[in-house]
């Protein structure tokens, strides 16, 4: 008797099979089992499962007196569902992509429930090519439904407020807090593109929208001393750019950039502080001029980066020392690939742009590494690195009872593991540290600079299971 191996497809529960053979009869292999093909319009389907950690969910300053930080466990679910409509669509010689993923999650704070959130994210993808005309499209869209109460940072409510110590906190402590709350963002970044051998023109526009949702209080008095107040802030411009072929694979590019900038107002009777008769806000027109290079100066190294002055001119009612300055706006991001297994990534942008807990603008400067590895096959590792850092010198609300002046940065360095079980399951353990630094070495022992320090640590165990 005559032994043969057979091996099954990964639906099966065991490897192989022996069949046997008398003589020289034969028989035939019993087909291979494999799970249903996913349809070629479906891009993702995928149900994600987060345990992790919070130990200042605040980002307070843990000095006393002052509120201690409050940690909390956290759980998250997050289902994932893509589709792309251009198989759908036949044959097409127009359309690459056209694509909308919803990516939902679901974050319960079991020690901070005011801290829960259910973020809805609808991603949207266009690309399409015509000739020498291409188009592309990107969306992100966002309704988190969370709180529509702010944090209040008091120890207490019977002090006077000028002894309100957590409310002279680092402005990344409350920026981390407000995307928990209920609001609604999009950026969207839509573009055409007409190519030739040697150039290539492209109209392009861009939009960053936040619509807060939060209530607003009077936070002058008990009892919300301390409470913060968040205001709307918007961002669209258009322009053109224009690309010279240096290489088959890299471009030289000049552009301009025609936008507006709109910060919300506070209401009289929350603020009454006025600039010009008017309601204080930081709204402002601006143009732009960028000098840029984008492509791959080497097949290991891919660059896109653009930079250069940006013309301001704020409104009456903005709370600033110069109502007409110019600053520097760049931006870039370099992926360099090391080896097959190894990737590197920087990251870098600068710009003025207008606060969501205030009505002084900001100079926000980011700088981010990260750094990724396939050790093995199955198992991953990432590190990163990112440096923030927010100027609020260009203004300062000297009036009323929360003065604006700030200088403040924040440090973040992470890592991670993955490990793919199998082609649809995976796990990954992932871990970050947050310093927050004020910069200003000259404020006043009353506005109490200490407490603009805070150390905030996370970490998390996910699993995630592609259907």
């Amino acid at each position: 008797m005559k032994y043969q191996t057979y091996r099954l497809g990964p639906a099966a529960s065991c490897a192989a099979v022996l069949v046997g053979t008398l003589g020289a009869a034969s028989q035939t292999a019993p087909p291979a089992l494999t799970p249903p093909a996913r349809p070629n319009w479906l891009t993702v389907a995928s149900l994600g499962v987060k345990e992790g950690y919070d130990n200042n969910v605040l980002l307070v300053a843990n000095r006393r007196p002052g509120l201690s930080p409050q940690a909390s466990w956290i759980t998250t679910v997050s289902p994932k569902l893509g589709v792309d409509f251009v198989p759908l669509l036949g044959r097409s010689n127009l359309w690459q992509t056209l694509s909308l993923t919803y990516a939902p999650d679901f974050a319960i704070y079991h020690d901070a429930t005011s801290e829960n959130y259910n973020a809805h994210r609808l991603n949207q993808t266009a690309k399409a090519r015509s000739g020498d005309v291409s188009f592309a499209l990107d969306n992100a869209f966002l309704f988190n439904d969370g709180s529509r109460q702010a944090p209040t940072y008091a120890l207490d409510q019977t002090v006077v407020p000028v002894d309100q110590y957590d409310k002279f906190r680092n402005i990344y402590s409350t920026a981390a807090v407000r995307e928990r709350r209920e609001q609604i963002q999009d950026r969207a970044t839509v573009s055409f593109q007409y190519d030739t051998d040697q150039y290539f023109l492209r109209p392009i526009a861009t939009l960053l929208d936040y619509d807060l949702m939060t209530d607003w209080h009077n936070n002058g008095s008990a009892p919300y001393l301390g409470y913060q107040n968040y205001v709307d802030r918007a961002d669209v411009n258009g322009g053109l750019d224009a690309g010279y072929k240096l290489t088959g694979k890299l471009a030289a590019t000049l552009g301009w950039r025609y936008g507006h900038q709109y910060q919300q107002s506070l209401p009289n009777d929350i603020d009454s502080n006025v600039m010009n008769g008017q309601q204080e806000q930081s709204s402002n027109d601006y143009q732009r001029i960028l000098a840029g290079l984008e492509g791959h100066p080497w097949s290991w190294l891919n660059v896109k980066l653009a930079g250069g002055p940006d013309f301001r001119h704020y409104n009456p009612a903005a709370a600033v020392f110069n109502h007409h300055p110019v600053k520097f706006y760049g931006e870039a991001t370099l992926t360099a690939t090391l080896t097959t297994s190894q990737s590197l990534t920087f990251s870098y942008k600068q710009w003025q742009w207008l606060s969501s807990v205030g009505k002084v603008p900001y100079y926000e400067s980011t700088y981010s590494l990260a750094y990724h590895a396939n050790l093995t096959r199955k198992l991953g590792l990432d590190l990163g690195g990112k440096l923030a850092n927010s100027d609020y010198t260009s203004g300062n609300n000297v009036s009323g009872n929360a003065p604006s002046l700030h200088n403040d940065s924040m440090l973040t360095l992470s890592g991670g593991l993955s490990y793919a079980f199998t082609p649809h399951f995976s796990m990954s353990l992932a871990y970050a540290n947050d310093f927050g630094r004020n910069n200003l070495k000259d404020l006043p022992a009353s506005d109490h600079p200490e407490y603009r320090n805070f150390e905030h640590q996370t970490v998390f165990l996910a699993a995630v299971y592609q259907f």
